[in-house]
């Protein structure tokens, strides 16, 4: 018999996938959102390296502070989950060359719970503080990912980081169970820190044919009333989940910010519509979400050329892990990762929101 817990759980994105179900998904509505960008180009190109998940903001220096994940390019593409480190880049103008100025956070080794890698850096300036939210692993796998939390005075650092993970899993059998990873903070009006998040269950299955699958990602929500935690998970996660639509439908890498009176989301379309498109979704209160909607599109459709890639290059020509560039309070640039650039790793790729 399912779980009151579970039940509960589910109630939220039951209306979500049903609403999405009837309008048949196929219609690919546009996001007026789409209609504001224009390409700029690759940033971030570093010989020996991947890098991905690139983090912007404005610091008090007016300078851009772009905080990234990178691992050697010997790792290959797989090597963000066992080798990955968050690095600090800067430049005058989103526009202009960044330059590499440090390693911000390595794993720590054994013992720590972000011992073998440091990934998806999500950069807040609070008051007069900078706080990175980010995802750490113990073993080199995805059973231990947990999200964490560096502080510092400065975007130089020095970065303090606390020794436990800012959000733990759920228990056994929870949708959470697994892990906790892609962390998406926004400040609410009533002055909360809501803390968007990743995860799946371990044992999940697609509800509609019965049979096992990798995991299903699906979003959910823990609050506190400090940028540092205590964070408390909403009881009625998970917000989104597009499993009920089947064939494994889902999406990762969430950004999501306050504006024009509404909680607006962006994310990697993993099968809603395609495998190559973003999504966007909004919320008047940042629970109960909008149908999605693309939010952009793969770079064939920006006419963007670059050469073949080679064939270890399986995600080339699609732009991951969104994030916005927020200055005076509005999204101003689009920062993503793409496989590819000069060294056929991976880099930064840039869209202007005009």
């Amino acid at each position: 018999m399912i779980s009151r817990r579970a039940f509960l759980a589910g109630m939220g994105s039951t209306l979500l996938y049903s609403r999405l179900a009837g309008m048949g998904w196929q219609e690919r509505p546009i996001s007026a959102f789409s209609k504001h960008l224009h390409p700029v180009g690759r940033a971030l190109e570093m010989k020996d390296w991947y890098v991905w998940c690139n983090s912007p903001v404005e610091g008090e220096d007016g300078k851009i502070h772009v905080f990234f994940s990178r691992w050697p390019a010997k790792l290959g593409m797989g090597g963000w989950i066992k080798g990955s480190e968050i690095a600090h880049a800067v430049a005058d103008h989103p526009e202009k060359p960044f330059t590499f100025v440090q390693t911000v956070l390595s794993p720590r080794g054994p013992g720590y719970w972000d011992a073998t890698t440091c990934h998806n850096p999500n950069i807040q300036k609070i008051g007069n503080k900078y706080y990175l939210f980010y995802m750490g692993n113990s073993n080199g796998k995805t059973d231990t990912k947990r999200i964490g939390l560096a502080i510092a005075d400065s975007p130089y650092g020095p970065w303090q980081r606390s020794d436990t993970p800012l959000l733990e899993a759920g228990a056994p059998g929870d949708w959470d169970d697994h892990c906790t990873t892609n962390p998406a903070l926004v400040h609410h009006p009533n002055g909360e820190y809501w803390l968007y998040y990743k995860s799946w269950n371990t044992a999940d299955y697609e509800r509609d044919a019965g049979k096992p699958i990798r995991g299903n990602r699906k979003y959910g929500l823990a609050i506190a009333q400090q940028p540092e935690g205590p964070y408390h998970k909403y009881p009625h996660n998970p917000l989104i989940d597009f499993s009920g639509l089947g064939d494994n439908k889902q999406l990762e890498d969430a950004f999501v910010w306050y504006g024009q009176g509404r909680f607006n989301m962006l994310a990697r379309d993993m099968g809603v519509y395609d495998q190559r498109s973003g999504l966007y979704m909004e919320a008047k209160d940042g629970l109960k979400w909008s149908l999605p909607s693309i939010a952009y599109y793969d770079a064939a459709h920006y006419h963007i050329q670059e050469p073949a890639p080679p064939a270890s290059l399986k995600r080339y020509g699609r732009f991951e892990r969104p994030q916005l560039l927020m200055l005076k309070g509005k999204p101003a640039y689009m920062f993503t990762a793409a496989q590819g650039g000069q060294f056929m790793t991976a880099s930064s790729f840039i869209f202007r929101i005009k």
